[in-house]
């Protein structure tokens, strides 16, 4: 390999075509600046591996129902089941058999950015989705776990192509055209479900900054209709919004 200049060396390791041998006179080589990159490099590649690995465990539901012939898997969920105000969101989606997008997870434990990023690559590669919105005042005619359920029917029911089999965050969904798994921590444990975890929580995080822009004393933008400290005390002193949930106790208690 010689003595390649330090930048010669931080190009091979960030294209990866660099084999074992080559490695381990890198790890021989005394100049500090090379040891550095060697060091940085080998970090890169375990926290790769582990995101292998986390997103191949995570595949275990949809590998189960691809090798019982059923390739169509949908991954259902929601988002806003437990704010004061806003709507429920659901999101259904079918990815690929060869889909891959390392670091999905849960969109609760992403940031903003990182959302809005797979949010989009999401809605670009999946088969199909489909994304449905419950208003505050079908929450309150028929309560939050029903308009939930409602919700992610419906988003279902979107699907073209329909899948095969679902797989479903939590909640238990009756008289569905195909079989269906309830997986508790489902967002966790599934990328499909995932995937849905983040079409569903994107899309009502952009409506509830809409909101915000209509009724900007609450701060909905920041807490997403959640019943924050600020936003308890705002409903106290303004009153309920057209989108409050006038069946939640905090929001029936002042309602002007």
């Amino acid at each position: 390999m010689g003595k390649n200049s330090i930048s010669e060396i931080k190009a091979l390791l960030e294209s990866g075509a660099i084999t074992v041998e080559e490695l381990n006179t890198l790890k021989a080589d005394t100049r500090k600046g090379v040891q550095k990159l060697v060091q940085t490099y080998e970090k890169q590649k375990l926290k790769l591996e582990a995101l292998e690995k986390a997103y191949y465990e995570m595949a275990t539901y949809e590998r189960r129902s691809y090798q019982d012939g059923k390739n169509l898997v949908a991954g259902i969920d929601e988002a806003g089941r437990g704010p004061l105000a806003g709507p429920v969101v659901a999101a259904a989606v079918i990815l690929p058999t060869d889909f891959k997008l390392l670091g999905l997870n849960d969109s609760k434990k992403l940031n903003e950015a990182k959302r809005n990023e797979f949010f989009d690559i999401i809605k670009k590669n999946a088969i199909s989705f489909g994304i449905s919105i419950v208003d505050s005042q079908k929450i309150d005619e028929i309560n939050i776990l029903e308009a939930t359920k409602f919700a992610m029917k419906d988003a279902l029911s979107q699907l073209n192509p329909p899948a095969q089999h679902v797989l479903i965050d939590a909640v238990k969904l009756e008289n569905l055209p195909c079989s269906s798994e309830s997986i508790i921590k489902g967002d966790a444990k599934s990328v499909s479900i995932a995937a849905a975890s983040i079409l569903a929580k994107v899309t009502r995080d952009r409506l509830m900054k809409e909101i915000h822009n209509e009724f900007p004393m609450y701060d909905f933008r920041s807490n997403m209709g959640y019943g924050t400290k600020y936003h308890i005390e705002k409903l106290m002193e303004y009153g309920a919004s057209p989108y409050h949930r006038k069946s939640f106790a905090p929001v029936k208690e002042n309602i002007k």
